[in-house]
Protein backbone atom coordinates (compact mmCIF):
# COMPACT_ATOMS: atom_id res chain seq x y z
CA UNK A 1 0.00 0.00 0.00
CA UNK A 2 1.29 3.40 -0.92
CA UNK A 3 1.66 6.13 1.62
CA UNK A 4 0.67 9.75 1.44
CA UNK A 5 4.24 10.80 0.82
CA UNK A 6 4.54 8.58 -2.28
CA UNK A 7 1.21 9.83 -3.64
CA UNK A 8 2.28 13.43 -3.07
CA UNK A 9 5.67 12.78 -4.69
CA UNK A 10 4.00 11.21 -7.76
CA UNK A 11 1.63 14.17 -7.98
CA UNK A 12 4.52 16.66 -7.82
CA UNK A 13 6.45 14.78 -10.51
CA UNK A 14 3.34 14.70 -12.73
CA UNK A 15 2.71 18.42 -12.24
CA UNK A 16 6.37 19.22 -12.95
CA UNK A 17 6.28 17.17 -16.18
CA UNK A 18 3.10 18.92 -17.28
CA UNK A 19 4.61 22.31 -16.46
CA UNK A 20 7.84 21.51 -18.37
CA UNK A 21 5.89 20.31 -21.42
CA UNK A 22 3.60 23.35 -21.32
CA UNK A 23 6.60 25.69 -21.00
CA UNK A 24 8.35 24.04 -23.96
CA UNK A 25 5.20 24.21 -26.08
CA UNK A 26 4.66 27.85 -25.10
CA UNK A 27 8.27 28.76 -25.96
CA UNK A 28 8.04 26.98 -29.30
CA UNK A 29 4.78 28.74 -30.13
CA UNK A 30 6.22 32.10 -29.05
CA UNK A 31 9.28 31.56 -31.25
CA UNK A 32 7.07 30.64 -34.20
CA UNK A 33 4.90 33.73 -33.69
CA UNK A 34 7.99 35.95 -33.43
CA UNK A 35 9.44 34.47 -36.62
CA UNK A 36 6.16 34.97 -38.49
CA UNK A 37 5.87 38.53 -37.20
CA UNK A 38 9.38 39.28 -38.46
CA UNK A 39 8.60 37.78 -41.87
CA UNK A 40 5.25 39.52 -42.22
CA UNK A 41 6.34 42.91 -40.90
CA UNK A 42 6.02 45.66 -43.49
CA UNK A 43 9.30 46.78 -44.97
CA UNK A 44 10.32 49.76 -47.01
CA UNK A 45 9.63 49.15 -50.67
CA UNK A 46 12.26 51.66 -51.77
CA UNK A 47 15.34 50.79 -49.78
CA UNK A 48 18.44 52.93 -50.15
CA UNK A 49 21.31 50.98 -51.73
CA UNK A 50 24.55 50.57 -49.80
CA UNK A 51 26.51 52.26 -52.58
CA UNK A 52 24.91 55.20 -54.37
CA UNK A 53 23.97 54.61 -58.00
CA UNK A 54 25.22 57.27 -60.43
CA UNK A 55 22.50 59.28 -62.14
CA UNK A 56 23.72 58.30 -65.61
CA UNK A 57 25.12 54.90 -66.42
CA UNK A 58 28.47 54.99 -68.21
CA UNK A 59 28.47 54.23 -71.92
CA UNK A 60 27.74 55.81 -75.24
CA UNK A 61 24.24 56.85 -76.22
CA UNK A 62 23.32 56.19 -79.82
CA UNK A 63 20.15 57.54 -81.38
CA UNK A 64 18.95 56.00 -84.64
CA UNK A 65 15.69 54.92 -86.26
CA UNK A 66 14.25 51.56 -85.26
CA UNK A 67 14.57 50.21 -88.81
CA UNK A 68 18.30 50.88 -88.81
CA UNK A 69 18.67 49.31 -85.38
CA UNK A 70 16.82 46.17 -86.51
CA UNK A 71 18.88 45.91 -89.69
CA UNK A 72 22.05 46.11 -87.60
CA UNK A 73 21.08 42.95 -85.69
CA UNK A 74 22.68 39.72 -86.82
CA UNK A 75 20.45 36.68 -87.22
CA UNK A 76 21.94 33.36 -86.24
CA UNK A 77 21.16 30.10 -87.96
CA UNK A 78 18.73 27.88 -86.10
CA UNK A 79 20.39 25.21 -84.00
CA UNK A 80 18.58 22.07 -82.96
CA UNK A 81 21.45 20.76 -80.88
CA UNK A 82 20.08 18.79 -77.93
CA UNK A 83 16.52 18.70 -79.31
CA UNK A 84 14.83 15.32 -79.49
CA UNK A 85 11.21 15.18 -80.53
CA UNK A 86 10.76 11.95 -78.57
CA UNK A 87 11.19 13.97 -75.35
CA UNK A 88 7.83 15.65 -76.02
CA UNK A 89 5.39 12.85 -75.32
CA UNK A 90 2.60 15.34 -74.55
CA UNK A 91 1.85 15.70 -78.25
CA UNK A 92 -0.82 13.04 -78.05
CA UNK A 93 -4.12 12.53 -79.84
CA UNK A 94 -6.24 12.64 -76.70
CA UNK A 95 -9.60 13.13 -78.42
CA UNK A 96 -8.75 10.50 -81.08
CA UNK A 97 -9.54 12.76 -84.05
CA UNK A 98 -6.34 12.03 -85.95
CA UNK A 99 -4.49 15.22 -84.89
CA UNK A 100 -1.99 15.38 -82.08
CA UNK A 101 -1.93 18.33 -79.69
CA UNK A 102 0.68 20.20 -81.73
CA UNK A 103 -1.34 19.90 -84.95
CA UNK A 104 -4.54 20.99 -83.22
CA UNK A 105 -2.85 24.09 -81.79
CA UNK A 106 -1.38 24.95 -85.20
CA UNK A 107 -4.81 24.58 -86.81
CA UNK A 108 -6.54 26.63 -84.11
CA UNK A 109 -3.96 29.44 -84.09
CA UNK A 110 -3.45 29.71 -87.86
CA UNK A 111 -4.16 33.12 -89.37
CA UNK A 112 -5.11 31.50 -92.67
CA UNK A 113 -6.98 28.21 -92.42
CA UNK A 114 -4.59 25.48 -93.62
CA UNK A 115 -5.68 22.60 -95.79
CA UNK A 116 -6.00 19.47 -93.72
CA UNK A 117 -4.40 16.22 -94.73
CA UNK A 118 -6.15 12.89 -94.67
CA UNK A 119 -5.01 12.20 -91.08
CA UNK A 120 -6.52 15.39 -89.64
CA UNK A 121 -10.32 15.54 -89.50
Amino acid sequence: MRGRYEDHEQSVIFERNVLVRFTRAFRTAAAAVAAMAALLAPTTAHATPATPIPQQAPGDTVTLPVRDALQALTVQDESRAGYERSKFKHWTDTDKDGCNTRAEVLLAEAVTAPSRGRTAR
